[in-house]
Formats: C-alpha cells, sequence, structure tokens
C-alpha cells in the first residue's frame, strides 16, 4: 500500500486528542504527516507544526490550509478535524467539498440538520466523512461484534452501556473556566454529559449489535446546581432489531475514573468488555462455566486478529485503537484511488450516518429528559 499524506487540524500543544491521533496515523506507517493547522493561534500553530517536521505545510488556519492544500498536486489525503465542537461542521463541510477525505472528532455537528447536510455532501462528493468513535478500534471490541454476528450468544435481548466518570465532581471547580464551558448551552449546545460521553457508549451498543437505536427516554439531572446542563443521565432506548437497552453516562460519579463498560446479553449467553481492562472479554454460555477471552489468544475471530497490535499479555491503549481507525480508513481511501469497491462489512470505521444518529440522540435525550422521560424517536428524519 503507497503511503498516503495526512494532514491535522486541531491537536496543537497540550491537546489531550491529538497526540493520540498523531500515534494512531503513524503507527502502521500508511500515513505520512504532512500538514497542519494545529492551533486556533495562529503563531503557535506554525511554530508548533514546524517543530514535528511540517515545515511550509504547518499552517496558520484551517482556511489557509485548506486554500494552499487545494492546489497541491500532492495534497493531502485524509485530514483530522480535531478542533471544538462547535466548529467541526463548517470545517468538515468546506474540505469534504473541496475534494477532501475526513476523519471529525465527534460530536460531527451540532445539530441534526448539520449533520444530514454532512452525509449528503459525503454522498454527492463521494469522499469519505468518518467520525472518531475511537473505541471501536480496539481488538476484542471488534470480536465482541463478530461474535454477535455469528450468533454466539443467540438473539440479542439485553444492551447494558456505561460512561461514567467522576472528575467533575468537586462543586468547588464548578466555575473552572475548562469546566465551566461544558455545561454552558452557548458553547456546548443542548446536551453536557450526554452528547461528550453518553453518545460514545450509545453507538458502541449499535456497533457490536449491529442494531440502530429506534426511541429512547431519558432522565437528565444537574447534580451540582449551578449548571445548566446535565451532569448525570440514565436512557432507556429500543433497537431496530429488538434489543432492549439502558445506558447510564455520568461525570459526578466519585471513584470511576475512564467508565466505558458494555455488556450485551442474548438468548444463549452474555458478553462483558470495559475500557479501562481492554485485553479481556467475559463470555458467559448458558448453563456454562464463565470464560475469559485474552485478546492475542489463538483462534479469535479474523477481526480481532486483524487488529491486535502487540503480544498477548500486555497492554493495549488508546493509541492503538485509534491506529485501527486509521488503518481502515487508509484501505477505503486507497481502494478508491484504484477504482475498487469494499464491502462495509469487512471495513469498520465508524460513518458520517453514525454521526447524524448520534447527533439526533442527543437532541431526543435533552427533549425527554425536559418532558420527564417521555418517549421520543431517536431517529434523524432522513432515517425514517
Amino acid at each position: 500500500m503507497t503511503k498516503l499524506q495526512w494532514g491535522m487540524i486541531g491537536g496543537g500543544e497540550g491537546s489531550q486528542i491529538g497526540p493520540a491521533h498523531r500515534l494512531g496515523a503513524g503507527l502502521d506507517g500508511l500515513f505520512e504527516f504532512t500538514a497542519g493547522a494545529l492551533d486556533h493561534r495562529p503563531e503557535y500553530g506554525v511554530d508548533y507544526g514546524q517543530r514535528l517536521g511540517l515545515g511550509d505545510r504547518a499552517y496558520g488556519g484551517w482556511e489557509e490550509m485548506l486554500q494552499a492544500e487545494k492546489k497541491r498536486s500532492d495534497k493531502v489525503d485524509l485530514v483530522t478535524v480535531a478542533t471544538p465542537n462547535s466548529t467541526h461542521f463548517e470545517i468538515t463541510k468546506s474540505f469534504l467539498e473541496n475534494g477532501f477525505h475526513v476523519l471529525c472528532e465527534k460530536p460531527m455537528t451540532m445539530t441534526v440538520e448539520e449533520g444530514e447536510a454532512i452525509v449528503e455532501i459525503a454522498k454527492k462528493t463521494g469522499n469519505i466523512c468518518a467520525v472518531n468513535y475511537g473505541y471501536t478500534g480496539y481488538s476484542l471490541v471488534r470480536h465482541m461484534k463478530a461474535m454477535i454476528a455469528r450468533g454466539d450468544i443467540g438473539q440479542v435481548r439485553l444492551v447494558n452501556a456505561e460512561f461514567a466518570h467522576g472528575h467533575h465532581a468537586d462543586a468547588t471547580d464548578a466555575d473552572n473556566p475548562r469546566v465551566r464551558w461544558r455545561y454552558d448551552p452557548a458553547q456546548a449546545g443542548v446536551s453536557a454529559q450526554f452528547a461528550d460521553c453518553g453518545i460514545h457508549a450509545m453507538h458502541m451498543a449499535s456497533f457490536v449489535t449491529g442494531q440502530e437505536v429506534e426511541k429512547l427516554s431519558a432522565d437528565t439531572v444537574s447534580c451540582i446546581d449551578v449548571r445548566t446542563l446535565e451532569d448525570d443521565a440514565m436512557v432507556n432506548f429500543r433497537m431496530d432489531g429488538g434489543a432492549v437497552g439502558r445506558l447510564w453516562t455520568s461525570s459526578i460519579a466519585i471513584g470511576r475514573q475512564h467508565g466505558l463498560t458494555i455488556q450485551v446479553f442474548g438468548e444463549t449467553g452474555g458478553l462483558r468488555w470495559s475500557q479501562e481492562q481492554p485485553n479481556q472479554l467475559f463470555y458467559m454460555p448458558l448453563g456454562e462455566r464463565l470464560q475469559i477471552i485474552e485478546r492475542g489468544e489463538a483462534n479469535l475471530s479474523p477481526e480481532a486478529d486483524r487488529t491486535t497490535r502487540v503480544t498477548i499479555g500486555h497492554a493495549e491503549g488508546m493509541p492503538l485503537a485509534f491506529a485501527n481507525i486509521y488503518t481502515d480508513l487508509a484501505e477505503a481511501i486507497t481502494a478508491r484511488k484504484e477504482g475498487r469497491v469494499m464491502d462495509p462489512a469487512a471495513n469498520l470505521y465508524p460513518r458520517a450516518e453514525d454521526g447524524l444518529r448520534s447527533m439526533a440522540a442527543v437532541y431526543a435525550v435533552a427533549e425527554s429528559g425536559k418532558a420527564d422521560g417521555k418517549w421520543l424517536d431517536a431517529r434523524p428524519p432522513m432515517f425514517t
């Protein structure tokens, strides 16, 4: 596979997410980091980009990067958007319309209408728009999906998903600018904790089961009363394949660190995986003893084998999961360059449609929470 050129917007010096993307994109030698607009402060972005080796392709802003790159014969093949949420739509739209493939951080947009526009633009232009639900890149998440698809636990009955942490639990820290903006509707939109973390858990439920969320009922609360938006939510949902879903997300759960966990219960077995212990998948066949599946062991699914990075017994980390998303994208982009059509089932990167469904769920949760848990359609109008 010919090495592809990769660019990044946002993710500058001190960023939490930037290093994970740079490690993930570069791990397999499929992408070369060649361009970037890494900071909203032009001089900082240029300086940091040059220190990372970008030379004259270290840009002061995303508009400058777009104008310069689209004129190059060796323009970047993929652009990652890792900027504040409110900027995702404009940047993603602009690059898609100018011939670039895009990987956008979640949430893909701030509104359902923007999400539908991105889906339509991606279809019209033929350019890839992926959304970074990066936890779906973990090897045993892929194996969990494969086990469910081949019927190892029978028809799925119940999904229980969590993404709860306690890092915003200190009421005395509620006015900290780095925390406060997350609960401010002017900056965060209609939802705080669910839009930040809950959509990861809900997307994971759909990813592993192959079912989409049709309707939901939400109980949302601001446990720290100065907050306008929720810091805790409990969401019940129903899926289009008949599964029942329960989802808890919180930022005030003291003692929880990251907290992304998913359990799937079927007719003939159950599965459980936690992102903080990603090397183990717990499998309980009906009437048998609990089995612990280890990442990297023999006789796993091709989906697991393909995404296993280090030998058994060593910890698997988030950048390696991101690397699997980038590998999926490299294969898809190369196939398009060569005029080949790939089977979507064999290439599992999260798509713009996933980002759109998440945004529709965000609005449904916010509305249901205000309406005492009223059941609402969680689908975007495009998919009803």
